[in-house]
């Protein structure tokens, strides 16, 4: 077992371990059924992925296409992308050898595929090629088979660290673009290396000097429904790491993506625009958001996810230059945040319109976090003061259930919520937040109706 897969079960036991703990007894309180918040606070048990046999896939191997270890290995990817995404059988395997480093340019793997099932796999197993398993996904994904190898050994893809190759032509966005590929999966233990330290040090919010450039992201799955992706070490992008846009029935578990601390906007895993996504079993650290969820996006459950460092679970930014957005039915459960600047957290424009409703946080865990459970509606991240507008983004039918730890900040809940359009519809059950050495902490809530059925610390009041 790697490192990597060691610390990923450790902390995974870790975790599990620390929900055995008892907590602090609550009084029973009838509260309303939760289908009035929506399928995705039913939080069904994520089943393990089910092992059966299967046919072995057409292989197109990136070796065979005149890619080298080290060199620039771009065109040789993008032909044998080609020749798998155009192939009559079924299922494709897209295969990058194991134990090998590649340098990888932007690129763009686009579809339609006419194969009905297309695999990338960033490794290969050893021995037999021939020995292939059929992958069978939870079935609240509804994902077709995929075939992926018993044993395997990690490969790295590795992108340009010269700042320059990004900032010629229109290369600036993304690093690896999937578009357009129904039924695609994207795993096997390999690793992603963004390289992105000549961004972050360039940046605008690390060097005020600079003028603010958005980096490139990592990792870009757009339009791809039916889509998995599992068991990725994504590392050091530029600005975002993993993102989800547009999407519908997308499965993203196992991976670990890492960043320093103090790396400016690289957001772990994005959501954007998508509906049914299951985020499952990550651990994730980084400069920002482990998790960001945006406008757009329906039906989303993250779940056994370990943050810090990094600015929390968060649920927006929404309505940013008075747009209009929506983000519902979101679960998020079952949750380690360590040393992070937020805990779970709603953000919001002043401006904007739209709605945030049917969210649930619940069963979280919180060692040392400022500011663990927060609702901004003035959101400004912006270098003139925000004004103050008469219209934001509705934040309605917000639960918190479970959560317990320790705060850095004294205030540990804070609902700022607007005059215009005041938050409406939260409750908070079983919400245990303390702080140093046991200190009593806050609660701030404006423009805020709060139910706190049984025992909550800090305890809100409905401030209207």
């Amino acid at each position: 077992m790697g490192p990597r897969k060691f610390l990923l079960a450790t902390i995974t036991t870790v975790s599990v371990l620390l929900y055995m703990f008892p907590h602090s007894n609550s009084e029973s309180v009838a509260l309303p059924p939760e289908s009035a918040y929506g399928p995705a606070a039913e939080s069904p048990d994520a089943g393990a992925p089910e092992l059966s046999p299967g046919p072995p896939p057409m292989l197109f191997d990136v070796d065979d296409y005149g890619a080298s270890a080290g060199g620039d290995a771009t065109e040789a990817f993008l032909a044998a992308w080609k020749d798998a995404c155009n192939s009559s059988s079924d299922p494709s395997l897209f295969l990058v050898p194991e134990g090998k480093t590649y340098l990888l340019m932007p690129l763009s793997f686009g579809g339609p595929c006419r194969s009905t099932t297309i695999t990338a796999m960033v490794s290969q197993a050893t021995g037999d090629r021939s020995q292939y398993y059929a992958y069978r996904s939870p079935s609240a994904c509804s994902v077709r088979d995929v075939y992926v190898a018993g044993d395997q050994i990690r490969g790295t893809l590795e992108a340009p660290s010269n700042r320059s190759v990004w900032l010629d032509g229109d290369r600036r966005e993304r690093w690896i673009t999937f578009e357009d590929v129904d039924g695609l999966h994207v795993m096997g233990g390999g690793t992603l290396n963004g390289h992105g330290q000549e961004w972050w040090i360039n940046s605008c919010k690390v060097n005020k000097s600079m003028k603010c450039v958005a980096g490139p992201t990592a990792m870009y799955f757009r339009s791809c429904n039916h889509l998995v992706v599992d068991d990725l070490e994504v590392k050091d992008s530029m600005q975002m790491h993993v993102v989800i846009a547009s999407c519908w029935k997308a499965a993203v578990s196992r991976l670990f993506v890492t960043a320093p601390g103090w790396s400016p906007n690289t957001d772990g895993i994005h959501v954007s625009n998508s509906r049914e996504v299951s985020i499952t079993n990550c651990i994730i650290s980084t400069g920002d958001d482990c998790i960001s969820i945006v406008s757009g996006s329906e039906f989303v459950r993250a779940s056994g996810i370990y943050c810090g460092p990094g600015h929390g679970i968060s649920i927006g930014s929404l309505g940013a230059n008075k747009s209009l957005a929506h983000v519902s039915d979101v679960l998020v459960e079952k949750a380690t945040l360590v040393g992070t600047t937020n805990g779970v957290r709603i953000k919001t424009w002043q401006g904007g319109e739209g709605s945030a409703e049917r969210i649930t946080f619940q069963d979280i865990k919180m060692y040392n976090v400022t500011n663990p459970i927060i609702i901004d509606q003035n959101y400004c991240d912006s270098k003139k003061p925000c004004s103050e507008e008469d219209s934001a983004v509705a934040i309605s039918d917000i639960r918190y259930n479970n959560i317990h730890g320790t705060s850095l900040s004294k205030v540990a809940v804070k609902f700022i919520c607007s005059s215009a359009v005041h938050c409406d519809g939260i409750v908070m059950q079983d919400v245990s937040l303390v702080g140093q050495k046991g200190a009593y902490l806050k609660c701030s809530s404006v423009n805020a109706r709060v139910i706190t059925p049984g025992f909550n610390s800090p305890y809100c009041t409905a401030d209207m």
